[in-house]
């Protein structure tokens, strides 16, 4: 009976977890939240999909006004299948913000090759209480479904479930363009053992033959989405009104994020350079990143994913939420972070500066956008701090130490 006692002890938290958080999501006032910036961005909008619903459903194209710059395929299954009022939206969140939290504790049982363990309960509360995820899953931002979607595939991964998760992910870069960029960390985590080596690194076990018919199996599953997308928008004007959106960045409203203020300083004879500078720059992580955690494909996914959180476009809180969640799935490299006290510490101010400043600027018209700014270049270094934090000790964990001083455990 002891034996189950964790497995219980998780189910009574994580029921009773899921439940307060509906009940808080029914009670909460949503108009109080749709319109924070720091919380949804244009691409992840409640409001700007239910304005598209309403355009496609009275028979007009929402890609021909610029504004409407979610999926063909978010629009199709909000007005057909998922629930589109407010009420049912905010049960379908729940459900999301719930299959995540399982979704993080399968990973972690995959990872230690458990059924359960006594973590599980932590692991699914830090997801559910973390403020990062907790609020934009109350606005409505469909981030929240990004998030879900990207753990659904990782997880299906780390089950060796090759075609499902190739498919989940093939459907998150429909809603989210950057998120190709996790393909090479999942499909090494396809044709590799998902155990942790980060403590005892080993060279590649795999084959990158094998990787092949995965990419094959990926780029059919992401033509064929994209054809349907096609037809469910009736032309080929979504991908500049979406795919685009993450390239050309023509909405400049604040988020927390680094790009938008930049661009709104800058000539537009510069703009197509540093739009091209700052796209690439996102490409850069992926090889080094994968080569050098080649041992731990899922630790490499990690820390991209804490790369998007910084460096992307269009950004919201839910974005760092779920990389600084993820910290949970690698104990081992606690006692290895460098400025553990300082990260946290950053990231306390800038969860204080950036709600203070935004309402001085956009609320209370005392201050201006320099105010916000500021306090959204402290939150990219709180991010910047905690990304290089775990990728020090993801590297610093493969060095041993003996009576005659250091050294390295690689084989």
């Amino acid at each position: 009976m002891q034996a189950y006692l964790p497995a219980r002890q998780f189910g009574a938290t994580f029921t009773a977890l899921a439940a307060g958080r509906l009940l808080l999501a029914l009670a909460w006032p949503l108009d109080s939240l749709l319109y924070d910036q720091q919380l949804s961005s244009p691409l992840t909008s409640y409001l700007s999909l239910q304005e598209g619903l309403y355009l496609f459903s009275n028979g007009v194209d929402p890609y021909d006004g610029g504004s409407f710059r979610h999926s063909p395929l978010l629009l199709s299954f909000f007005s057909t299948i998922l629930p589109s009022s407010r009420i049912g939206a905010q049960l379908l969140w729940t459900l999301a913000d719930s299959v995540s939290a399982l979704c993080l504790v399968t990973i972690w049982r995959a990872r230690q090759r458990v059924p359960y363990s006594s973590r599980d309960a932590m692991i699914a509360s830090l997801y559910l209480l973390n403020p990062y995820l907790f609020m934009p899953s109350l606005a409505l931002s469909t981030s929240t479904l990004e998030n879900t979607l990207t753990l659904v595939s990782l997880a299906l991964a780390c089950r060796q479930r090759p075609s499902q998760a190739l498919l989940v992910l093939s459907f998150l870069t429909q809603l989210s363009l950057s998120s190709i960029l996790l393909l090479p960390p999942l499909l090494l985590l396809l044709i590799t053992d998902h155990l942790s080596h980060l403590a005892s690194p080993k060279s590649f076990n795999g084959s990158l033959k094998r990787t092949l018919p995965l990419l094959g199996e990926f780029s059919l599953y992401f033509v064929s989405l994209t054809f349907a997308s096609t037809v469910s928008a009736g032309s080929w004007k979504w991908m500049l009104q979406t795919w685009g959106a993450s390239l050309n960045l023509p909405d400049l409203s604040p988020n927390p994020g680094m790009w938008w203020y930049f661009f709104t300083e800058m000539f537009d004879h510069f703009r197509p350079f540093f739009l091209m500078v700052f796209s690439v720059h996102l490409l850069i992580y992926v090889a080094p990143i994968c080569i050098k955690f080649q041992h731990d494909p899922l630790y490499a996914a990690f820390i991209l994913l804490g790369t998007l959180a910084t460096f992307k476009p269009y950004p919201t809180l839910s974005d760092p939420g779920l990389f600084l969640t993820m910290v949970t799935l690698f104990p081992e490299v606690y006692p290895y972070f460098r400025h553990p006290i300082v990260t946290a510490l950053l990231h306390l101010h800038a969860s204080l500066l950036l709600p203070l400043f935004n309402r001085l600027w956009l609320t209370q018209g005392t201050g201006n956008a320099n105010f916000f700014y500021a306090s959204t270049l402290v939150f990219a270094c709180s991010n910047g701090a905690a990304l290089v934090d775990c990728i020090w000790a993801g590297l610093r964990i493969a060095i041993g130490e003996d009576k005659e001083g250091y050294h390295v455990v690689q084989e």
